[in-house]
């Protein structure tokens, strides 16, 4: 029996609605900027897969809900839908890193935040 996958809208979520799935073991975040961005500073728990890197989606887990979400938003949209493509659950972030601004943050010592 084949499956057919159908093509519809990619659904995303907006940086805000970030913060639902952290730590939720039915999903993987992948943060998909470079890695000196995202050593830098990341969402909590995410793991870092660049854009350019991303042809190693065999290695993807197929049970778990995909969110993406690069600096601003359009690269996690171009990987989503290559992703759906591959029958892959993704969700993609509105946005992107750059408007996330909730509490599951995770900056090395080095880069602490400083607000004046």
């Amino acid at each position: 029996k084949k499956k057919v996958f159908l093509m519809t809208g990619i659904e995303t979520i907006s940086a805000h609605d970030l913060d639902r799935y952290h730590g939720d073991r039915n999903v993987m975040i992948i943060d998909l900027r470079d890695r000196e961005e995202y050593e830098a500073g990341h969402f909590d728990g995410a793991v870092n897969i660049p854009y350019e890197e991303l042809d190693i989606y065999e290695e993807l887990p197929a049970d778990k809900i995909l969110v993406l979400y690069c600096d601003r938003g359009s690269a996690s949209l171009l990987a989503a839908r290559e992703l759906m493509q591959r029958g892959f659950r993704v969700k993609s972030v509105v946005g992107g890193f750059h408007a996330y601004k909730g509490t599951n943050l995770y900056f090395p010592s080095e880069h602490r935040r400083i607000y004046l």
